[in-house]
C-alpha cells in the first residue's frame, strides 16, 4: 500500500511503544535518525483522531515535518530531485498497460465523439468530431447532429456512479480489474452488435437519429465506466514520482485510439482513397468487428497474466454511501467549488471552433480523407506534446502551462473562423493544404498542453484512498465544460443561419412555399425541386463571436487569477478527514 497509509498506521503507535525498558519516556526527536531513510509522501496522511496529528508530527524528521505542515507548498530542490530520478521498470510496464487500456477506450469514443472526452474528452487533442458524425453530416442538420452529440454526456456524468465503481469489487480479482474486465467485454460485444446493424442505421440516418444516439450513448457509458477504474488504478499502478505521467499515458492511449478511428478509418473508408493508393476499402462494419476482437484479446490477457496489487481498504472505503458523502464533503471545499466554476467555463472561448469548424470545412468541399491526412501528420506532434507537457507540469506550478496555452488556443480559434470565411473553392492548392496542417498541429499541441497540465494537477491533489472517485469528480467538470456548450453551439448555428432555396426559373408561387433551407427537411425539399440552398447569413460566425467574447472576458476576470491561487495551495488543503 502507499506510504500514505503506512504513515497513518505509524501515527497510531501507543505511548508505551515510545518508552525504554526502564519505563522512562523517550524524547520522540531521538527517533528521527532512524527514520531518515523512510520516504514520506508530501500528501498529508489520513487521521482518525485529532490527537494523532501531533504525535505523527513528532515522529517526522525536520524535513518531513516541514513538508507535512499545512502551509507546505513544495520546494524547487525536492522537485529537481524528483525530475532527475530514473523511471523504474515497474513504472515503465505500468505506463505501457495504461496506454493500452486507454487505447481500448479511445477507439469507440473516437468513432462516436472524436473530441477527447478523455478527461478533457472533450478535451480534444484534435478539434474534430468523431467519424460517425462525419458520415452522417451529409444527411443530418446541425441540430440533429447536436442531438447525436448528447451521446457524450455519460462521459461527463460518470461521477454519478463512480462511487459504486470505487466501492464494489471482488478482492480475488482486484479492485480495478473487477470493473475493467466486464466493461471491456461489454464494449467489445456492443461494437460487434453495432457492426451487424450499422448499415441499416446509416442508410437512412434521418429516421434513426434517436436509435443511433441511444446505441452510441450505451457505448460511451460502458467506456466511461472503464475509464473510472483505469483512472483509479493509475494512482497505485505508478509510483508517486511518476504520477504526472498518468495523464501522458492517457493522452497517448486515447489519441492513438482516436487516430485509428478518425484518420485511419476515414481514409480507408473513402473509395476514392482506396482506388488511388491501391488499398482495400474499409467498411465501418469491418472496422468495428476488428476492434471488438482486439478488445476481447486485451481483456483475456488481463484475466490470465496481469495480477493487480491488493489494496488494504477499510469499511469506509467499501461503503457506497460513504463515498457519496466523501464526494459531498469534497464539493463543499471552497477551493474545489472555485475549480468547478473554472472548469465549466474554461472551454467556452473555443467551443464553436471545436464543435463545428471541421464540419464547416467538409461542407465547403474539403474532402474527409484530406482531413484525415491532416490529422495523420498531426498525430506524432500530439504524442510529443503530451510528453513535453508532462515535464512542464511537474513541480509546484502544474497549471502554468495550462494557463499559457489558453492564448494560442483562442488565437487559433479566431484564425479558424477567418479561414472558413475565406475557404477557397475545391480543389484547394497545396499551399493552403499545408497551412491547414500547420493550423491543425498548433491547435492540437495547445490543446494537449492544456489537457496534460490540468490532468497533472488533478493527479497531484487527488487522494489515493478514493482515487477513482476523486479523479472522476474533478474530471467530470472538466468534461462538462466541453460537453454542455456543444449542443448550444450546433443549435445556435441553425438558429442564427438564414438560408433560402433558390429555384430555377421564375416560379414565384413555388419559391414562396420553400423559403427555409436550414433544416434537413428544408434541404431535402429544395433538392427534390432541383433548387439550390443559398446561405444569406451563416450562424457559425455569430456563435463563434459570442463564444470568444464571453470566453476571453471570463478568462481574464476569473479563470487566470483563480487558477494561480489554486495551484499555490498545499496538497493538504485538498484532503478531507475520513470518518
Amino acid at each position: 500500500m502507499s506510504a500514505r497509509r503506512k504513515g497513518a498506521s505509524g501515527a497510531k503507535l501507543s505511548k508505551t511503544a515510545l518508552s525504554d525498558s526502564s519505563g522512562d519516556m523517550l524524547d520522540p526527536r531521538v527517533m528521527t535518525t532512524s527514520l531518515d531513510e523512510i520516504h514520506i509522501s508530501p500528501r498529508t496522511p489520513r487521521m482518525d483522531q485529532d490527537g494523532d496529528d501531533e504525535l505523527e508530527m513528532n515522529l517526522l524528521g525536520d524535513e518531513e515535518r516541514r513538508r507535512a505542515a499545512p502551509g507546505f507548498n513544495g520546494s524547487a530542490r525536492s522537485h529537481e530531485s524528483e525530475t532527475k530520478r530514473a523511471i523504474s521498470v515497474r513504472d515503465k510496464q505500468g505506463m505501457v498497460l495504461l496506454c493500452v487500456l486507454y487505447l481500448i477506450q479511445g477507439v469507440p469514443l473516437g468513432l462516436a465523439l472524436g473530441t477527447f472526452l478523455g478527461n478533457d474528452l472533450v478535451h480534444s487533442s484534435n478539434c474534430y468530431l468523431g467519424s460517425v458524425p462525419f458520415l452522417l453530416k451529409e444527411h443530418l442538420s446541425y441540430s440533429q447532429l447536436g442531438t447525436f452529440a448528447l451521446s457524450s454526456y455519460p462521459y461527463s456524468l460518470k461521477l454519478l456512479w463512480s462511487p459504486i465503481v470505487d466501492s464494489v469489487f471482488s478482492t480475488s480479482i482486484g479492485r480495478r480489474k473487477s470493473w475493467i474486465i466486464p466493461m471491456q467485454l461489454i464494449v467489445g460485444t456492443l461494437m460487434m452488435y453495432i457492426s451487424l446493424n450499422v448499415q441499416k442505421l446509416l442508410d437512412d440516418p434521418g429516421n434513426y437519429v434517436t436509435e443511433l444516439t441511444v446505441v452510441f450513448t450505451s457505448l460511451v457509458f460502458f467506456s466511461a465506466t472503464q475509464d473510472i477504474a483505469v483512472d483509479g488504478w493509475a494512482l497505485t499502478l505508478l509510483s508517486p514520482d511518476c504520477l504526472s505521467y498518468a495523464s501522458t499515458c492517457q493522452t497517448i492511449g486515447l489519441n492513438t485510439g482516436f487516430f485509428a478511428s478518425f484518420t485511419v478509418f476515414l481514409a480507408f473508408n473513402s473509395e476514392e482513397f482506396a482506388k488511388k493508393w491501391g488499398v482495400p476499402h474499409l467498411t465501418l462494419s469491418g472496422y468495428l468487428k476488428f476492434w471488438s476482437l482486439m478488445c476481447y484479446a486485451v481483456t483475456l490477457w488481463l484475466i490470465l497474466f496481469k495480477r493487480e496489487d491488493k489494496e488494504v481498504v477499510t469499511e469506509a472505503d467499501m461503503s457506497i454511501s460513504g463515498v457519496y458523502k466523501q464526494i459531498w464533503a469534497i464539493c463543499k471545499l471552497k477551493h474545489v467549488q472555485s475549480l468547478i466554476v473554472v472548469h465549466l467555463f474554461a472551454k467556452v472561448a473555443f467551443a464553436a471552433h471545436e464543435a463545428s469548424t471541421s464540419l464547416k470545412m467538409v461542407e465547403k468541399g474539403f474532402k474527409r480523407e484530406d482531413l484525415a491526412i491532416a490529422v495523420l501528420i498531426d498525430f506524432p506532434f500530439q504524442i510529443a506534446g503530451g510528453w513535453l507537457a508532462a515535464k512542464w507540469s511537474r513541480g509546484d506550478r502544474p497549471l502554468r502551462p495550462w494557463i499559457y496555452a489558453f492564448w494560442p488556443r483562442i488565437g487559433l480559434a479566431l484564425v479558424a473562423t477567418v479561414l472558413i470565411n475565406w475557404f477557397p473553392a475545391p480543389p484547394i492548392s497545396m499551399g493552403f493544404f499545408m497551412f491547414l496542417i500547420l493550423h491543425t498541429v498548433l491547435s492540437s499541441f495547445a490543446s494537449t498542453v492544456q489537457f496534460v497540465g490540468i490532468s497533472a494537477f488533478h493527479t497531484r491533489v487527488s487522494d489515493p484512498l478514493i482515487g477513482g472517485t476523486y479523479m472522476t469528480l474533478l474530471n467530470t467538470f472538466t468534461n462538462m465544460g466541453g460537453t454542455w456548450p456543444k449542443w448550444f453551439v450546433l443549435k445556435g448555428i441553425d438558429t442564427f443561419t438564414i438560408a433560402e432555396c433558390k429555384l430555377p426559373g421564375s416560379n414565384l408561387e413555388l419559391k414562396s412555399k420553400v423559403l427555409e433551407c436550414v433544416t434537413e427537411t428544408g434541404k431535402t425539399t429544395c433538392k427534390q425541386l432541383s433548387g439550390e440552398c443559398v446561405i444569406q447569413r451563416d450562424g457559425y460566425y455569430i456563435v463563434s463571436a459570442i463564444c470568444m467574447v464571453f470566453g476571453i472576458t471570463f478568462l481574464l476576470a476569473y479563470i487566470i487569477p483563480t487558477a494561480r491561487k489554486l495551484q499555490a495551495l498545499p496538497t493538504s488543503k485538498w484532503r478531507i478527514k475520513m470518518q
